[in-house]
């Protein structure tokens, strides 16, 4: 009996009244069960890799005979929620990985049950008109005007891939007279060079390689003290190439690097691009969300003057992932990835008004993000969301601050949004060096506090960092981690 129970439990959520009563009471008792999970303000539980992989092991992941939804959720709330890493936690400053707003969980339910493909208006009418309302809302608050265009992407690289496929494109196009599109690489293709500074996220090198450009298109340009690209270098390097017959193209401005939070110049940088004619592609992934604080949005300049912007909406914005979106100043660069299909998105169609997305992204089914956005915007609102993005740039300024007054630390850059990069220097009777004790102090909060923090390497040296995309945040609790760092420096 018990066995016909399982293979009558209902496939989809239908109007058959068993059907949402089995989705209703399933999502009723995981929702139960994720809350009674998050018992305490830990980001982890703290377990080895080794520990881990026992706790969650079961024998027969692919059984003979199904165990039905009642009993599943059981097993999901005993194998896996425990081990969860809660992005929620203030004990968690690791990446740029934060928490996600209540709205946008409520928003992922509603995208997953309607299961939307955001290629063609007839898989997605509602989800298609909602993502070109957001788009031009986007288009707008960065400053772009009539004629500019995006699309969601899968996250910060892509959207990067994007913005360059279709400046090389447009290269091509306006200034070699080639079409890549239906001719393919130019024969001189070698000689394109892309300029990006040299602590840039590593998708400028991938991007190229999957263009066809190899990563010896890409020219690394040597950064300040502050970790912003030198400008002056850029036209070197840029003069430099011309000099040799190579064929710049296009100059992507990073709008918050990765490890410091760091912004290049970007009104600079686009007066080279005009000299020299070539595109401006701004990987704001990061530093995007900056736009939303009315106190500090002038940090990351005026964007509106690059050709194409990346946004990640699953990082200063605190939405779950995947959410990103790349933005073209000319929308009509998009004809670059438009193909139809007789299946898919006819023409007659587009001609009778219907809006297939498919001809503005790299992907053909794609998720409706767009909704996550639609959603936190309204219920957030400007006030809202300028508050929350001022008090995370606030809190790395205080955070700052305080270790750079005290000489047990040692700190890098001083933040521009929310990173903030140091080390622990060991004192005269420590037995550890300065690499070694960082690196011990960053395993011992994982597993043995179940605080969890990120580290890189500046300068040659390895260096702790906290990425502080949580508004929840407290000064008390930046002193708290302060306290506990230096206690187990000083018992390493």
């Amino acid at each position: 009996m018990e066995n016909d129970n399982r293979i009558n439990d209902p496939y989809f959520l239908t109007d058959e009244k068993k059907s949402s009563n089995a989705y209703s009471q399933l999502l009723h008792q995981i929702i139960d069960d994720i809350v009674s999970s998050i018992n305490n303000d830990k980001a982890y539980i703290g377990l080895s890799p080794q520990e881990l992989k026992e706790a969650i092991h079961v024998e027969n992941l692919l059984p003979e005979k199904g165990l039905g939804l009642g009993a599943v959720s059981s097993l999901l709330k005993e194998k896996v929620l425990p081990y969860f890493l809660k992005t929620s936690s203030t004990d968690y400053l690791a990446h740029l990985h934060g928490p996600s707003l209540i709205e946008t969980i409520a928003a992922e339910l509603i995208i997953s049950t309607f299961n939307q493909s955001m290629d063609s208006w007839d898989q997605s009418p509602v989800a298609t008109e909602i993502e070109l309302e957001v788009i031009d809302m986007l288009c707008k608050l960065f400053g772009y005007s009539k004629g500019s265009d995006g699309s969601f992407t899968s996250g910060g690289s892509q959207s990067n891939l994007t913005g360059i496929m279709l400046a090389r494109d447009w290269f091509c196009n306006t200034k070699l007279c080639h079409d890549v599109k239906k001719h393919g690489l130019p024969d001189n293709y070698k000689k394109l060079r892309l300029y990006t500074s040299e602590i840039s996220h590593f998708s400028m090198e991938k991007s190229c390689h999957l263009l066809g450009l190899g990563y010896e298109g890409v020219v690394k340009v040597p950064v300040d003290l502050n970790q912003k690209m030198d400008v002056a270098e850029l036209e070197r390097l840029m003069v430099q190439d011309v000099e040799q017959g190579n064929i710049p193209f296009c100059v992507v401005a990073t709008i918050g690097t990765t490890d410091y939070g760091s912004i290049d110049s970007v009104k600079e940088i686009s007066q080279l691009c005009k000299k020299y004619g070539v595109w401006l592609h701004a990987d704001a992934a990061y530093g995007s969300g900056v736009i939303m604080s009315e106190k500090y949005r002038c940090r990351i300049g005026d964007l509106s003057l690059c050709d194409s912007i990346t946004v990640d909406f699953h990082k200063m914005f605190v939405m779950p992932i995947s959410c990103s979106a790349i933005l073209v100043k000319n929308g009509n660069n998009f004809e670059a990835l438009t193909l139809h299909a007789d299946y898919l998105n006819r023409e007659e169609d587009e001609e009778d008004g219907y809006t297939n997305l498919v001809g503005k992204s790299m992907q053909t089914t794609r998720r409706f993000d767009a909704l996550k956005v639609w959603l936190a915007f309204q219920v957030r609102g400007k006030n809202g969301w300028s508050e929350m993005i001022s008090t995370c740039i606030e809190n790395a300024e205080y955070f700052y601050t305080n270790l750079a007054s005290n000489p047990k630390f040692e700190v890098t850059v001083k933040p521009e949004i929310s990173s903030v990069v140091f080390r622990v220097l060991p004192q005269a009777s420590d037995k550890l060096d300065a690499d070694t004790l960082n690196k011990k102090i960053r395993r011992q909060l994982i597993h043995q506090q179940g605080v969890v923090i990120g580290q890189t390497v500046y300068n040659g040296f390895v260096h702790l960092k906290f990425t502080l995309l949580n508004p929840l945040l407290t000064h008390d609790k930046l002193d708290e981690l302060i306290a506990l760092i230096l206690n187990m420096a000083e018992n390493a």
